[in-house]
């Protein structure tokens, strides 16, 4: 993604791949920009920031494990940072991407490690960092996150080797109602 050379200033190369690689018309991507001006003056979002602006959403639960892995696979740079074309990005992918694209996306939050699978414990942790996410007074699904997450696991697992590939984890999807709402939190 790279870093925007003015982090004030939309530069017009960035305009430019903006336009060309999400949904949103030039007017959209600078009123975008400005309030991401507003809330990052820097023109970075750090971690912090981040967790403070989710929980504003989720305010009886617990964000900070949910926001880690959702930041980590909006940072695509991994600079420790979410600069305008990562957040606009990211943004788009999560409301406005294919279904598919969204569940591209799921994926890489879901694969903490980065290895391009996703294994039973990382299902766990995302599933747990949700229901801790969603706090009191949520409704939530009555099993534990590790019973959920075994069960969407083997229902995904088609080869049972313990890992969830990537064609895996969108066939299991796709042919799933429950399993295609499986990012049940919307970004």
């Amino acid at each position: 993604m790279g870093c925007i050379k003015s982090k004030l200033v939309l530069m017009e190369e960035d305009l430019d791949f903006l336009k060309a690689h999400t949904h949103y018309d030039e007017e959209t991507i600078k009123d975008w920009h400005k309030g991401f001006k507003q809330d990052c003056p820097n023109g970075n979002l750090t971690a912090v920031k981040f967790v403070e602006i989710y929980q504003m959403f989720f305010p009886s639960g617990n964000a900070d494990q949910f926001c880690e892995h959702v930041f980590r696979s909006f940072d695509t740079d991994e600079s420790g940072t979410i600069d305008f074309k990562e957040f606009l990005m990211a943004i788009d992918v999560t409301t406005a991407g294919t279904a598919e694209e969204k569940l591209r996306w799921t994926f890489r939050m879901y694969d903490v490690d980065g290895n391009g699978v996703i294994d039973q414990d990382e299902m766990t942790n995302i599933v747990q960092a949700i229901y801790d996410m969603l706090g009191a007074g949520a409704t939530k699904p009555t099993d534990s996150a590790e019973e959920r997450a075994k069960k969407i696991f083997s229902t995904m697992d088609d080869n049972g080797d313990g890992h969830l590939t990537e064609e895996e984890f969108l066939s299991g999807c796709m042919q799933d109602n429950m399993l295609s709402n499986i990012n049940m939190i919307n970004i």
